[in-house]
């Protein structure tokens, strides 16, 4: 079954649309560490036909991000279509995507992200409107269903394909589940069943291992991948290595995860300015980055107190040289 896009592998993996997280300097880095498609974080569909200049940064990207796609949240069909219509000039990006899974507050407050679920008339209006207002594929991103009453995943996801969805990403959790329980792969394994377009699957996939127990599981089209790549973009070569046939190549050493947190940083400082905003924003990073190091909760605490990438550049510097004595000793 094949993507509207091009994909790079035939059973591509995504880095999933996270807000604060799915940053240019993030995907660029899943990229190189072999995520084949890339999403943005989500954007308010209101925001863009108003023009707010901070959105457009929020949509840029480099041409070694591709192929990516621009994902629009909002519940008005007119906003939604003027949206794409603008990003698709705009961005130039490779698809739209529609969130239909959000589960915050704040965007479902509005009927945005999953509140759409519980109409699934407007989710088909939205899905009409935007496809007409764009010349690139347009996918979507659901989840189960609002609650357990109305759960539903293979209703909702035939009724985006004849709205004219090109693939859906089902993430198998309902909204009022928002994180927690289990994904039910089961019902990802329904949709795909279901339907004659791709289905990536998303939920629970923390491990290399988890990428091809839900390809084996659900016969899904593609994964995509969320919390499991925070801290950790060595996950899709590992997967990408079980995958065909070979062992998953070693976890780095605490050496090449500083490196690789600080290579993200510089990316951070060139894309979004060496500014402390930008510091502060990435102590969430350095936190996930130490995940798993000795001790690591001492290093966070370091790291967290941080106002300079500068300042991170030397704690790890003297976490390293520590660790050198210690090893000596």
């Amino acid at each position: 079954m094949h993507f509207p896009y091009q994909t790079g592998h035939e059973f591509p993996l995504f880095l999933a649309p996270m807000s604060g997280v799915s940053e240019s300097p993030f995907r660029l880095l899943c990229r190189r560490f072999g995520a084949d498609v890339v999403v943005s974080e989500f954007i308010s569909a209101v925001g863009v036909a108003r023009g707010l200049e901070h959105l457009l940064d929020d949509m840029r990207f480099e041409e070694a991000e591709r192929p990516i796609g621009i994902q629009l949240y909002g519940a008005d069909a007119t906003v939604m279509a003027r949206a794409a219509e603008m990003v698709t000039e705009a961005c130039q990006p490779d698809f739209i995507d529609i969130n239909f899974g959000c589960p915050v507050k704040k965007v479902v407050k509005n009927n945005g992200g999953s509140g759409c679920l519980k109409d699934l008339d407007l989710v088909d209006r939205i899905i009409r409107v935007v496809r007409t207002a764009t010349h690139l594929p347009v996918t979507v991103k659901i989840r189960s269903g609002w609650d357990e009453t109305q759960r539903d995943p293979v209703t909702i996801a035939r009724r985006c394909r004849d709205a004219g969805a090109q693939a859906v990403t089902l993430h198998a959790r309902t909204r009022t589940q928002m994180f927690s329980g289990a994904a039910n792969w089961d019902e990802i394994a329904r949709v795909v069943e279901a339907l004659d377009i791709p289905v990536i699957g998303n939920g629970d996939i923390t491990t290399p291992a988890d990428v091809v127990a839900m390809r084996a599981h659900t016969r899904c089209a593609g994964v995509m991948i969320a919390r499991g790549s925070f801290g950790n973009p060595w996950i899709f070569t590992q997967a990408r290595d079980l995958m065909a046939g070979r062992p998953a190549r070693p976890d780095p050493s605490p050496d090449e995860r500083f490196a690789t947190a600080l290579e993200h940083a510089r990316l951070a400082l060139r894309l979004q300015g060496d500014t402390r905003k930008t510091a502060l924003e990435f102590r969430k990073h350095f936190g996930w980055y130490t995940k798993g190091v000795a001790g690591a909760s001492g290093l966070r605490e370091r790291l967290f107190q941080i106002d300079s990438m500068q300042q991170a550049e030397a704690i790890f510097a003297d976490y390293l040289a520590r660790s050198a004595v210690e090893q000596a000793a």
